[in-house]
């Protein structure tokens, strides 16, 4: 296996961690955390840096093991194998004490977060070989110091590296498989993991590899299962093994038995006696959903945490954590508390005044910040047809049918919604591959969107990277290209780059500085408008190669209605309509029949058992039937130059239609009646 070797990130301003993209790392910390120049370690063909994809995916691609041999530049060896040495005993005395605390001490005195991921590796490899209680411990161990001590890419590459060293921990575990795909299928339960990790790794590993038996196996035995968080998180769990689940029932009893009692010293021993200081954040946050639900106890759980933080028992990082996860969810809590928003602004007010919140360090609750968050319930109803119009529209490639379904759901004042769109877009078109990519641009420059909004799009995106980086560790690249393509096509000018940055919450953060970074080199290279225009595979939107799917979809039909008009073969046609594979475009099969009985070419009849058949087989939906009768109805006005009783004979398929079943009886030519009334009312004018 070849691997580049990769110059310092000072010195190249594309070369980007892949992993570590946390807005909390400084930069400068890349220098002093040992990622020097390019090291190569001669005998496992290992490049230390940034990772490519091929090297995640490789099972020997891991830290250097006592191999005897060793590039000049050997700190960067010996640091990691002192970071070796360490994590083993700190796993070995936490499987001794159980001491979470301790663990999470020593891992920060310890330093070097990059090679946290090997402490995950070690910690679960370790358990695996061990009694359920370890193997609960260790499970326990990684939901509580996830995000707060270990990031969340190092978690995502430690289990990386597990799945690939499979085959390796099988000669040893002989029931490694079953164990390991319990660890990811919790991991995934407790939100540690995210679920894409299983298809994506599946994809990258070999298909008899014990790496993909045990993602099947998470998958099929574990997470497919009824009731299968429950089943999950008990598989290891005796009476003395907390699960986070649990951790967060004894969160909940006792925030309940102190607003029924004001006992504060019974809820600050309830609060020691957890013994979990790292998962205090998961307090602060439960405490303020009650509050905001139970109106009457808002006094006395915002008192609760006032003086926890004065008297030491929750430290300030663990109060501005949870305030955090309750403006990120801010969207979902409206939904159940409709005053949410500005209820919690008011505790923010507060908590600030009353000096035990840091109310500079949260994201902005303010109307600009609002304009990015899905604010009431119809935005939740657009947001899931956005989706469903970008699925359809990377199968079918047809820009005026998302036009077309766009002008339906947005007006002028809909700033947020066609923002939310184009973050949808690009966010679904980055974890597929360069012809989505190339179409997610096409429609981009096409719908004309306001360039604020656009702007607006970029920022939620940036804002979300860190998120994103889990599925997709290129996310700061794709984002950059994504920029940097929005002004070659002239969606954006290039002083709106500045201001994107500018919009995110975090102003100056790390990931957008080095989209920003980025953006602009790729714009300054030489023929950088023709690279950026071609780094999909397309060449822009006056070539329309996207596009080019549509018509061919639509020559198919046409030919394979011909075909079967005059021929007759109904599985024949069946089957040709099936193999067009793009079902979401079947309105098109109704519509092109209906415009032929219309126009009263030869073998009608035919037709009308054709779309009888596909519609009782299922193989065209009634919403993709109806959406094809409306199709016509929309342009019975062009229809009507060619057949002046267009809309007669239309009226008349209509009715045989809700009589064949496949119509339902509120369907109307809403389009033809309201041109029949202008009409009759101009003739009468």
């Amino acid at each position: 296996m070849e691997h580049q070797e990769v110059a310092d990130s000072k010195t190249d301003p594309l070369c980007i961690s892949q992993l570590k993209i946390s807005s909390s790392l400084d930069p400068g910390d890349l220098l002093k955390s040992h990622r020097h120049s390019p090291i190569k370690v001669q005998e496992s063909e290992e490049t230390w840096g940034v990772e490519d994809d091929d090297d995640l995916t490789d099972p020997n691609f891991d830290t250097v093991e006592g191999n005897g041999h060793s590039d000049p530049t050997s700190c960067f060896d010996a640091d990691l194998s002192e970071y070796k040495k360490k994590a083993t005993v700190i796993v070995e005395e936490y499987f001794g004490t159980n001491d979470v605390v301790s663990v999470a001490n020593e891992l920060k005195e310890l330093g070097m977060p990059e090679y946290r991921y090997y402490f995950v590796k070690k910690l679960v490899s370790m358990a695996m070989d061990r009694h359920d209680k370890e193997k609960e411990m260790a499970a326990f161990l990684l939901s509580t110091l996830y995000a707060d001590i270990i990031d969340p890419p190092e978690v995502y590459r430690g289990f990386n590296k597990l799945v690939a060293s499979a085959d390796d921990l099988s000669v040893d575990i002989p029931d490694a498989v079953d164990v390991l795909a319990v660890f990811v299928a919790r991991a995934i339960v407790d939100d540690i993991l995210p679920p894409a990790f299983l298809k994506k790794q599946m994809k990258l590993l070999p298909d008899n590899s014990k790496g993909v038996e045990v993602l099947r196996k998470a998958e099929k035995s574990y997470l497919a299962t009824p009731l299968h968080a429950e089943v999950v998180e008990k598989r290891w769990g005796g009476t003395d093994n907390w699960t986070a689940e649990d951790v967060k029932a004894r969160i909940n009893d006792l925030l309940k038995e102190y607003v029924m009692s004001g006992d504060k010293k019974e809820a600050f021993r309830c609060i020691k006696g957890l013994k979990v200081p790292f998962f205090h954040h998961e307090i602060v946050k439960r405490a303020l959903i009650m509050a905001m639900e139970r109106r009457k106890a808002e006094v006395r759980l915002l008192d609760l945490l006032k003086e926890t933080i004065e008297v030491g028992l929750i430290n300030s990082t663990q109060v501005t954590k949870g305030f955090s996860r309750i403006i990120d969810s801010i969207e979902d809590l409206s939904l159940d508390i409709p005053d949410a928003r500005r209820i919690l602004q008011s505790f923010i007010s507060k908590a600030a005044s009353e000096g035990w919140l840091c109310a500079s360090s949260l994201k902005s609750l303010s109307a600009d910040a609002g304009e990015k968050l899905l604010e009431n319930s119809s935005a939740n109803v657009f947001k899931d047809k956005a989706k469903s119009i970008i699925r359809e529209y990377f199968l079918s490639g047809d820009t005026s049918e998302v036009v077309h379904c766009l002008d339906t759901e947005l007006n002028a004042s809909s700033s947020q919604l066609r923002a939310i769109f184009v973050k949808y877009l690009i966010t679904l078109a980055m974890d597929r591959k360069k012809r989505e990519k190339e179409m997610a641009c096409v429609l981009v420059s096409t719908l004309g969107f306001p360039p604020k909004d656009v702007r607006n799009a970029f920022s939620m995106l940036i804002e979300s990277a860190d998120d994103t980086a889990l599925d997709n560790p290129v996310v700061v690249e794709d984002l950059a290209m994504f920029l940097a393509r929005a002004v070659v096509d002239e969606v954006l000018a290039p002083r709106d780059l500045e201001e994107v940055l500018n919009q995110t919450p975090e102003a100056g953060s790390s990931v957008g500085e080095k989209v920003i970074q980025m953006a602009k080199t790729l714009l300054k290279a030489r023929l950088s408008g023709e690279r950026i225009l071609r780094c999909w595979g397309g060449g822009g939107i006056e070539t329309n190669s996207p596009g080019s799917t549509v018509k061919e979809v639509k020559e198919k039909i046409q030919i394979l209605l011909e075909e079967y008009v005059s021929g007759g073969d109904l599985r024949e046609a069946s089957r040709c309509v099936k193999e067009l594979g793009m079902p979401f475009f079947h309105h098109e099969v109704v519509k092109k029949s209906v415009v032929r009985i219309i126009e009263e070419k030869e073998n009608e009849e035919r037709l009308w058992k054709l779309l009888k058949v596909c519609f009782d087989s299922g193989l065209v939906t009634i919403y993709q039937m109806t959406k094809g009768f409306k199709r016509v109805d929309e342009s019975l006005e062009d229809l009507s130059l060619d057949v002046p009783d267009a809309a007669k004979k239309f009226s008349s398929c209509v009715e045989r239609g809700k009589l064949e079943g496949f119509l339902d009886e509120s369907f109307a030519c809403e389009e033809s009646q309201s041109k029949k009334q202008n009409g009759s009312s101009s003739s009468s004018g």
